[in-house]
């Protein structure tokens, strides 16, 4: 009898185990599409930098969007990109440093596609007061085709734009 439940408990925990195993995603850096999506993302950065907004309008497709870009809109299509782009830009100036760029594609899951991670220092000054602040951000763009980008996806480090206005973090009591 306890063969028996060893067997079975066996065959249980292996069949668990294959299903489970194939419903992962794949996840790879070597794809057809790596460098062109790779381009596609620094040349949108460089856009930033260069406080262009045709470049940074560009290579975006038609049907793009971009999310978490700020202005309390949580996500902008390329028309309203463009317009809070020459908005932000009469206010602001960016200087984005320290960038780091990585081409995934992912397969089989919720956010398949081909990506380019991009983490980076956004510093930001407000032109009439000349006030500075650093803000430590991560972008996911997801490309189509290595030919142009369907998505932009942003986040930020909270607590230093928190810090640069004058608030204070502090832990909870013990």
């Amino acid at each position: 009898m306890k063969t028996l439940k060893t067997t079975i408990l066996s065959a249980i925990t292996l069949l668990f185990f294959s299903t489970t195993t194939q419903a992962q995603s794949e996840v790879t850096l070597d794809f057809p599409n790596a460098d062109a999506a790779l381009k596609l993302a620094q040349q949108y950065v460089q856009g930033w930098k260069d406080m262009d907004v045709s470049k940074l309008q560009k290579n975006l497709a038609d049907k793009a969007m971009i999310y978490g870009l700020g202005a309390g809109n949580d996500s902008l299509n390329v028309a309203q990109h463009k317009d809070f782009l020459k908005e932000s830009m009469k206010t602001y100036t960016y200087e984005l440093t320290s960038e780091l760029y990585l081409p995934v594609k992912v397969t089989n899951n919720w956010n398949e596609g081909e990506w380019v991670l991009c983490w980076g220092l956004n510093t930001i000054t407000h032109k009439e007061t000349g006030k500075k602040s650093p803000v430590r951000y991560h972008t996911a763009i997801l490309t189509e085709n290595g030919k142009e980008i369907v998505g932009v996806y942003y986040y930020y480090d909270t607590g230093d734009v928190m810090r640069s206005q004058g608030f204070t973090i502090t832990p909870p009591g013990k």
